[in-house]
């Protein structure tokens, strides 16, 4: 649609005032892309942004959605406010939609069009039903270009599943940058929308979000790397929450960035410093997707490095006894309360979405002095042995963990006990690498593997993704692997496959 039809489409009606802002029919007020996510079997949410020069404080943004690619068959349309205030983001929220299907849709403003997007509802929570998923995390800008984003576009997924690392609150800091970051360190709303800007402008992560519907959690670096709660982690070696003084002030902003630039609804806005990510996406009779948050309620890093008031550290358990107090918690008490009773008893599938590798990885023997990694459930094992021990008492059907964060590969079985041989495996685990974020030595895995018997695959030389094909008698998960992380056209592989049975639980080479 032109500029100048949309205009003589209005016929004798007076123009808005807004029109006045709108300059040429080429001036680009898109080039965020848009995006969709949240799917229910009646709708979803669709998202964009409006950029460009010379914005007013509120513009009328038309959304359509169409039953075909070709947008001959509106199924629904509607008009949402651009504000100042969001940023000029729109969460536009049809409904009354068939379930289980694909859908097309595309957004209007001050002249100009969207590129479309492809969505879909999820199926009715009584149909039979497959699906085509992917998870991904941790796209640090400087360090990669996107073709893992390429790869899971290519897939034509039904769903991606996001897990935390969207953004780098970081500067500037490697040596070697594929790709500069502009600005520096971020702590404003200003500087956070900014960051989000740059990274979706990226063409191949604009496709990914145009392919699909997106269910996401974020993790640390969308505020502050290592922050737990109400408490800053710190960079380089310091506390940035005690240095700038309020580090509440610093999470409403990344907060609201954040559901500024991610396809969640109008209800989900955060309020304050708070915003709950946490809940479930059935997907029809075939599994339950429970979305956890691990950083809003968790208890700070016990032990951690000499010279910092918080954050992470590799320590032993002889040095740090506090890794096992049972008070401590990663998901927070309602949290935990909260998915004990969500499971789906009557579905071959739950499935869990959340940031961080959930089994244990002990950096020595742990038969003589085990050494953990404070940040992730290593550092809250009571926390981890309690989900697991009630999905167990539960006999909750086909668990399989989704994880992200440590920028490698792994695939591995959970267990109530690691201490004991004899605890058995109530569950598999998937551990995604990277999108573009460097990874450890794979020296340090080779070393610690032979270790930790229950990770079945440990590889950090590779960034990618994992892809899966969930029916209701197999999970199969396959491990991608990026040739060339600083290419754009880089050829993607496959470094491992794996399949999980329904009611086998545990992961088996395919």
């Amino acid at each position: 649609m032109k500029r100048r039809d949309w205009l003589s489409g209005a016929g004798a009606l007076a123009l808005p005032a807004w029109v006045r802002h709108a300059s040429a029919a080429d001036t680009p007020r898109f080039s965020l892309g848009l995006a969709s996510g949240q799917p229910r079997p009646d709708g979803m949410v669709l998202w964009t942004r409006l950029t460009g020069p010379g914005l007013p404080d509120s513009v009328p943004v038309q959304w359509e959605l169409a039953h075909d690619e070709g947008f001959t068959q509106i199924a629904a349309r509607g008009v949402e406010l651009a504000q100042t205030e969001t940023a000029h983001s729109v969460h536009a929220e049809p409904g009354g939609l068939a379930a289980g299907r694909p859908w097309w849709y595309r957004f209007t403003a001050l002249g100009d069009r969207s590129r479309a997007g492809r969505t879909r509802t999820a199926p009715d929570p009584g149909a039979e039903a497959t699906l085509r998923f992917a998870i991904a995390s941790c796209q640090r800008w400087e360090y990669g270009h996107y073709a893992a984003w390429r790869d899971i576009t290519a897939s034509e997924p039904d769903l991606i599943v996001f897990l935390g690392d969207y953004i780098y609150e970081y500067p500037l800091l490697a040596n070697d940058p594929v790709r500069p970051i502009s600005g520096g360190l971020v702590t404003t709303l200003d500087g956070y929308r900014d960051r989000y800007a740059q990274y979706r402008a990226d063409p191949l992560l604009q496709a990914a979000h145009a392919c699909a519907p997106w269910v996401m959690v974020w993790d640390d670096h969308e505020v502050e790397n290592d922050y737990a709660a109400g408490v800053g982690g710190g960079l380089l070696g310091h506390s940035l929450g005690a240095l700038l003084g309020d580090f509440g002030r610093r999470r409403a902003a990344a907060y609201q960035a954040y559901w500024e630039h991610m396809p969640f609804p109008k209800s989900a806005r955060p309020t304050g410093d708070a915003m709950r990510i946490y809940g479930h996406l059935d997907w029809g009779r075939l599994a339950r997707i429970q979305l956890l948050d691990n950083r809003q309620y968790r208890d700070p890093q016990v032990c951690p490095r000499p010279g910092r008031l918080v954050g992470s550290h590799t320590v032993s358990l002889k040095d740090c006894p506090a890794l096992l107090d049972p008070r401590r918690s990663l998901l927070g008490a309602a949290q935990e309360r909260w998915l004990a009773q969500n499971w789906s008893l009557d579905r071959p599938w739950n499935l869990v979405a959340q940031q961080t590798l959930m089994s244990r990885l002990s950096w020595t023997d742990p038969a003589q002095e085990p050494t953990y990694w404070t940040d992730g459930w290593d550092g809250y094992a009571p926390s981890r042995q309690r989900l697991l021990s009630a999905a167990a008492q539960r006999q909750v059907p086909g668990l399989v963990v989704l994880g992200g964060d440590v920028h490698a590969h792994y695939v591995s079985e959970l267990k109530t006990s690691y201490d004991d041989p004899r605890s058995p495996v109530v569950g598999a685990e998937f551990c995604g690498t990277s999108i573009s974020s460097r990874g450890p030595a794979q020296s340090r895995l080779d070393a610690a593997l032979p270790l930790n018997p229950h990770l079945l695959y440990g590889n950090a030389r590779h960034r990618g993704s994992v892809l899966f094909r969930l029916d209701a008698r197999t999970l199969q998960a396959d491990l991608r692997a990026v040739d060339r992380p600083r290419e754009a056209d880089s050829a993607v592989r496959s470094a491992a496959r794996f399949v999980v049975e329904a009611g086998r639980p545990g992961p088996q080479r395919a």
